[in-house]
């Protein structure tokens, strides 16, 4: 799964989007959902990445520099899961959705998971309380405002 949490520019809603594919999380499919990411968020984007290899390879990276117009990365510092609010996410859907739950296959944890992110948007609350909880909100919000 790859996961991203997308805030408005008016900090007003955070949306959240998830994808599946079979296989380890590799350049091709980090490339595929931010082609798909652009595709849903039209405006200009801030993405707050941590160094997954799929996220710092030389091709992702030259990829990255050639959507300059509409791609801006910051980093994650190295070693630091606690500062990215999507693995909030990830916890709080293991906490809850996934506590306990044993699929018999691939397809049955995939609808778990898209059962349990579709709770996670119906909440509005809850998606902020990732960011929040990061501690990334404040340095966020003045991101934000500054490119407004």
């Amino acid at each position: 799964m790859i996961g991203a949490l997308a805030v408005a520019p008016d900090l007003s809603q955070v949306r959240t989007f998830v994808s599946f594919q079979p296989g380890s999380v590799d350049t091709p499919r980090v490339l595929a959902f931010l082609r798909s990411l652009r595709r849903h968020l039209r405006l200009p984007v801030l993405l707050v990445w941590d160094r997954l290899a799929a996220h710092v390879s030389r091709h992702t990276r030259e990829w990255i520099h050639t959507q300059r117009h509409w791609l801006q990365v910051e980093w994650l510092p190295p070693y630091a899961p606690e500062l990215n609010p999507v693995e909030r996410l990830w916890g709080h859907l293991q906490a809850t959705r996934l506590g306990n739950y044993i699929p018999d296959d691939l397809a049955q944890l995939e609808s778990q998971v898209r059962r349990g992110v579709r709770q996670v948007r119906g909440q509005d609350d809850l998606p902020f309380a990732f960011l929040k909880h990061s501690g990334l909100y404040p340095e966020l919000y003045k991101v934000l405002r500054e490119t407004q």
